[in-house]
């Protein structure tokens, strides 16, 4: 059984076969998790799952529930910030606990996934091509010229971690990242998932997300100077307009590949040659996750034990006594 997950503010989603838990530790101390049921659209679809399509589409799967964990994780922060604000004013301006846990709709969610593609293909893709084509004389040089804009975007990404690892929430976020992660492999090598324990487990694991985006920048140069070589010999030359036209709808095949490499270097990750491949990706996750302490790795252990049916997701409802929170099948 394959278990993974994703930081959330002050909290971890934990994605089990069959359902997803998101706990969250609010500022009283309180502990509260959001369990639902859930099928990927691979599991939905089962033509779907075949090599590179399914690590295509399972990437827009994995961003549209890791947007609607996200979400619920900021309405917990937010009950906690009104809280104080209530205290603080002779006049509520909270509503209730019921209309601020209320369900995100499918078109907002949609549109945030729409505008965080956009921006992510915007940045780590179009930009380089861009800054590429205008300050090097490499334009009609296939190899060269991918080598450089993936060099860019491997710069690019790393300012990126490098920028938002010094701010406070992020810190905290990554903490988070590197509890999920010593929680899933204590799972994955049968441990007592017990918060005490589960701290010496490393914090780096092969399957990451961060690892994954390493192995999309290498898998992109050596797609996109393949494809440019070809394009070479039958047009002759090449110009930036033509590169985003020919290179942008090849960016979920390169996504695909990227996933089925991610997938089977953590299969192989005891192999000698499979360390060399997951190497990079352990290199890149000391940015993206922090050491954990024990209250962060009990938070994770919460969602993985909820997440697996271990644990009743009732015992950590938001209000004593009431239902927990838990959504059908989406």
């Amino acid at each position: 059984m394959q278990v993974g997950g994703q930081a959330v503010i002050e909290g971890v989603m934990m994605r089990a076969p069959g359902s997803v838990a998101t706990a969250v530790r609010r500022a009283n101390g309180q502990i509260v998790v959001h369990k639902q049921s859930f099928k990927s659209v691979t599991e939905k679809y089962k033509w779907l799952n075949v090599a590179i399509l399914r690590g295509a589409v399972g990437l827009i799967d994995m961003m549209y529930l890791g947007i609607k964990t996200l979400n619920y994780s900021a309405e917990i922060a937010m009950l906690d910030v009104e809280e104080v604000e209530n205290k603080n004013s002779a006049k509520p301006k909270s509503n209730g606990v019921d209309q601020k846990l209320k369900k995100q709709s499918n078109l907002v969610l949609a549109g945030t996934l729409v505008l965080a593609l956009a921006l992510g293909v915007g940045i780590f893709f179009i930009v380089p091509l861009y800054l590429t084509t205008q300050i090097f004389e490499i334009e009609q040089t296939a190899i060269a010229f991918n080598i450089v804009a993936g060099l860019i975007r491997i710069t690019i990404l790393l300012l990126y971690l490098a920028g938002i690892s010094i701010m406070k929430d992020i810190k905290q976020l990554f903490r988070y990242h590197g509890a999920e992660h010593k929680s899933v492999f204590a799972f994955e090598l049968k441990a007592n998932l017990a918060p005490d324990i589960v701290k010496n487990y490393s914090r780096f694991h092969p399957r990451c997300g961060t690892s994954f985006l390493l192995i999309v920048v290498l898998v992109a140069i050596l797609s996109f100077s393949l494809l440019d070589a070809l394009l070479l010999k039958i047009l002759g030359s090449l110009t930036l307009p033509v590169r985003l036209l020919t290179h942008l709808p090849l960016i979920p095949i390169v996504g695909g590949i990227a996933y089925e490499i991610i997938k089977f270097s953590a299969k192989h990750s005891t192999t000698w040659w499979g360390r060399i491949l997951i190497t990079p990706g352990l290199w890149l996750q000391k940015i993206t996750t922090k050491e954990p302490d024990l209250a962060q790795i009990e938070v994770a252990l919460v969602a993985l034990r909820c997440a697996l049916g271990l644990e009743d997701p009732v015992n950590y409802s938001l209000i004593p006594d009431s239902n927990p929170i838990i959504e059908k099948q989406i």
